[in-house]
């Protein structure tokens, strides 16, 4: 792929990531998505043969590694999993607070309010896996026995997805904030 291919698959990505949490995948066209990201149409279907649908997914996993990034952030340095938890509760306050365009959960914005078939469900459930596996890896290595670790994190990033869309409500990270007290004591 050559470089400017790049960047404008990228800038397509970026684009409808931000639209998409901002509008939701029903409420942003693909005409919008084109001007905003200064991109002629034959680029989208060259990138994204099936058009918004796969541009939806890309986004989504785009969001993902972000999200994966900022777990192992969070993590790599704790010193229990309590700690990580707790770094990771704060990244995404002080994201929440910095980043205002964030109105939803960037995965959850694009596929469950996306075509509404089997394989979006299926795709949204796969990164909502990768999420907690990478958060019970790090569970794990911090010292939560085998059997352990994935109720943990499960239950840490169902806080988090609550979190958010209470924070949302109240317009206040504080939520995300609490959310280790609440937990963990």
């Amino acid at each position: 792929m050559k470089m400017s291919e790049t960047n404008t698959r990228t800038r397509l990505i970026k684009t409808a990531a931000r639209l998409f949490r901002e509008k939701g995948f029903h409420g942003t066209g693909i005409a919008e998505i084109l001007l905003k990201s200064e991109t002629p149409k034959g680029s989208l279907y060259h990138h994204f043969p099936a058009g918004k649908a796969d541009l939806a997914k890309a986004a989504a996993s785009w969001a993902s590694e972000g999200m994966l990034e900022i777990i192992d952030a969070a993590f790599d340095d704790a010193s229990d999993f309590r700690d990580g938890a707790t770094t990771l509760c704060f990244k995404l306050a002080k994201f929440f607070d910095t980043a205002q365009e964030w109105q939803s959960c960037p995965v959850s914005s694009v596929l469950f309010d996306g075509p509404g078939n089997e394989e979006f469900r299926d795709f949204a459930g796969q990164i909502f896996t990768d999420w907690a596996d990478r958060v019970s890896q790090h569970a794990s290595r911090l010292g939560i026995e085998s059997d352990s670790a994935e109720p943990a994190a499960e239950t840490l990033l169902l806080a988090i997805q609550g979190g958010w869309t209470m924070a949302r409500a109240k317009r206040s990270s504080d939520v995300l904030r609490r959310i280790p007290s609440l937990l963990y004591g």
